[in-house]
């Protein structure tokens, strides 16, 4: 079982920056695959990112490239989501999940299905 717990969200005014942080448990967190999902309110849940293992292989969702970019310290069982140039349409619950699959590609690690395990979220609000 992996316990992941995320952090970093609040209200920020369009154009600023928020970071996010999810802590992981477990002994085998640099095997996973981990990504960043949202859900605004009355929506369903949308792919952001995700971010390979080793942390070679990122992807992000169009509407966030160039804003976003996602990291991890596999030292601290932790992955990142800088969020920069925040727009109002960037507002949801963030989540993070880890998947145990070794293998996928873009298209997999995009979908809810290749994730076993899902943080609670947390809240970002963006302001116009």
């Amino acid at each position: 079982q992996v316990h992941l717990v995320e952090r970093g969200g609040g209200l920020v005014q369009a154009g600023g920056s928020l970071r996010l942080s999810c802590a992981a448990s477990g002994r085998t967190f640099s095997t996973y695959t981990m990504g960043w999902f949202r859900q605004a309110s009355g929506k369903e849940r949308e792919f952001v990112a995700f971010i390979r293992g080793n942390g070679g292989t990122t992807y992000y969702v169009d509407s966030v490239k160039g804003r976003f970019t996602i990291s991890r310290d596999n030292e601290k069982n932790t992955v990142y989501l800088q969020m920069n140039t925040l727009k109002p349409e960037d507002t949801a619950v963030y989540s993070c999940a880890a998947s145990t699959a070794i293998y996928g590609d873009i298209r997999y690690y995009s979908g809810n299905g290749a994730y076993d395990y899902w943080g609670q979220g947390t809240q970002v609000t963006v302001s116009s």
